[in-house]
């Protein structure tokens, strides 16, 4: 009995170190398996994230040109109204000096109903002008001078109001 102890113990030498390295071959294999199996997600994982920033930096540098142009529109547009406003206010000022140094007179139509032993037959124009001559009366000049203060701020007012009116519509034009 001794002989076939032997043999069987050497045959359990040799059988335990052949499972032994088939268990560690198949552990190896399968953890390669899953390994090129994690590294396949990741890549995976890896690329849907760039393709994800890649779209999203395409849309900020979309809206930055958006932004970029809008800026220059106002820019141009703020350009555009200072200009007019201050054209506009050296008109006023022009206009307020020459009423200041008697250059240039304000006067106002009289209601021709109005006038005492008046007919409804208009007299004839001057040589000078197209309005008749003797149904004006001229205006003090610092009342001429209110007169165009008043003038001056609405049109300023007027100028505001359509520069934000401009803006309005391209603000909206452009969404």
């Amino acid at each position: 009995m001794k002989i076939y102890a032997v043999k069987w113990g050497a045959v359990l030498l040799i059988i335990l170190p052949l499972m032994v390295g088939s268990a560690w071959a198949a552990w190896e294999w399968q953890a390669n398996a899953y390994g090129q199996q994690l590294a396949a997600k990741e890549a995976a994982y890896q690329n849907e994230r760039t393709d994800v920033a890649n779209a999203n930096s395409a849309q900020i540098l979309a809206e930055q040109g958006k932004r970029l142009a809008l800026e220059q529109w106002l820019a141009a547009s703020d350009q555009s109204h200072y200009r007019a406003l201050t054209d506009e206010k050296t008109k006023q000022a022009r206009l307020r000096d020459r009423l200041a140094t008697a250059d240039l007179r304000l006067s106002v139509q009289l209601d021709a109903s109005a006038a005492p032993g008046c007919d409804a037959v208009q007299p004839t124009t001057g040589p000078g002008g197209v309005v008749y001559g003797a149904h004006r009366a001229r205006l003090d000049p610092a009342h001429a001078q209110r007169i165009i203060g008043i003038t001056s701020d609405g049109d300023q007012g007027l100028i505001a109001l359509k520069a934000c009116q401009v803006y309005i519509k391209e603000v909206v034009g452009s969404r």
